[in-house]
């Protein structure tokens, strides 16, 4: 349960900075039977699909390393019907992952276009 609120702090710290960065926020936690999609957003012509990592420590590894091809392959199918459910198919994406170290809103990366 803890990790659960930890990752739910760390969604919220994610669309706070994409906030500040002038993104406009579409959906949080967007579900489809596929699985789910931490921040959907607007970024000037681009639809952006964002996950979100959050990490006490790099003990069990960086949290950029736990986006791999599995994870990546989940969220393009998701993304591709959240696309085709809004009849989106024209619209230009992309998908970013945001990392988020510690118990601070310093250690923040934002990788865009990561894959």
């Amino acid at each position: 349960m803890q990790t659960k609120i930890y990752g739910t702090r760390g969604e919220i710290i994610a669309s706070n900075y994409l906030k500040g960065k002038g993104y406009k926020i579409i959906a949080m936690n967007y579900k489809n039977k596929l699985g789910e999609i931490d921040i959907i957003a607007k970024d000037k012509e681009y639809l952006v699909f964002i996950e979100v990592k959050t990490r006490y420590s790099r003990k069990f590894g960086d949290p950029l390393e736990a986006v791999d091809e599995r994870k990546q392959y989940k969220i393009r199918n998701i993304a591709t019907m959240y696309l085709k459910t809004n009849r989106l198919l024209d619209t230009p994406c992309r998908f970013d992952v945001i990392a988020i170290l510690g118990d601070s809103d310093d250690d923040i990366r934002h990788i865009e276009n990561a894959f």
